[in-house]
């Protein structure tokens, strides 16, 4: 008995240091948000006032925030499957193929993953310059000039380009996740299909991808999170929501509201529509992709 005492004291005394700073720094701060998004209130006085859910009822017709949803949608769904797509070609070709310099190529697509925001947000400010950038170099000596785009600046594109700096960033560090769950694969499992006939795409469709499924499904979660705030990251620096609205995301657009329009009630209600957002998206995600484990 006092035995099983002193273990339960010493989980106990393992768990309180962990759970004390999740309650602080997570649990109740998010309560504080669901709570302020309650009040009329502009964040820098004392006066507030209660008012149920009534900056719900204005965000529902407020345009600049659909405009922002319908934005940070397109950016999960398109870096979430070109990503996705993209790492696991790579990972599968470096991790199964006789490829010259594995290792270099590792190091190469990994290190935007170890840049911080600001350095890859003015790597790409300058490949976009429209008057000296990169890209507009490279049409240029192509012969190409119809095709030169105020890359930052056209209300068409601009949402794109901050894709494509979003996806360049991102594809390095899933990449070597699913090269780290590929190498687990036992070699003797393509012999066998070798030998039964099935070729390396056949081979990657039913061993590869199969295999490493619980990986993906564990990606995709971040994927949704780690672009949520990554884009609003981006999208304050390269672009701050910019022009016209085109490039706004939920979460830049809560910021100026709560920050920079003294609207902080109402920033709080955008911060719980994200927040739910999120949870809901992720839950589906993982109901979608679920299905037997495979083990080996």
């Amino acid at each position: 008995m006092n035995k099983k005492k002193s273990q339960k004291r010493f989980i106990f005394a393992c768990m309180a240091p962990a759970v004390i700073l999740v309650t602080i720094f997570m649990v109740i701060p998010t309560f504080n948000v669901f709570r302020m998004s309650l009040y009329k209130w502009g964040g820098l006085s004392n006066n507030k006032t209660f008012q149920w859910f009534e900056n719900f009822k204005i965000l529902s017709k407020d345009q600049n925030f659909l405009q922002s949803i319908q934005n940070s949608i397109l950016v999960i769904t398109l870096v979430t499957i070109i990503t996705l797509v993209i790492a696991v070609f790579f990972a599968a070709v470096l991790s199964k193929e006789n490829v010259k310099g594995k290792n270099f190529f590792r190091v190469i697509f990994y290190i935007p993953n170890i840049l911080s925001v600001v350095v890859i947000s003015a790597i790409f400010g300058a490949i976009y310059d429209p008057q000296a950038g990169l890209l507009n170099s490279i049409l240029g000596f192509l012969n190409l000039d119809n095709l030169k785009k105020m890359w930052m600046g056209d209300p068409n594109i601009v949402i794109y380009s901050l894709i494509f700096a979003l996806i360049w960033q991102a594809i390095g560090y899933y990449m070597v996740m699913y090269m780290a769950s590929m190498a687990s694969i036992p070699e003797s499992f393509y012999e066998a299909a070798g030998l039964d006939g099935a070729g390396k795409i056949k081979q990657f469709f039913t061993i590869t991808l199969p295999l490493i499924w619980d990986n993906i499904r564990t990606t995709l979660t971040f994927f949704v999170i780690s672009t949520v705030n990554l884009s609003f990251l981006m999208v304050q620096i390269m672009t701050s929501g910019g022009p016209n609205g085109q490039t706004e995301v939920f979460l830049s657009y809560m910021y100026k509201q709560a920050y920079t329009s003294s609207a902080y009630g109402y920033g709080m209600a955008i911060g719980v529509v994200v927040f739910l957002f999120s949870f809901i998206l992720s839950a589906v995600i993982n109901k979608i992709t679920e299905r037997e484990v495979l083990e080996f």
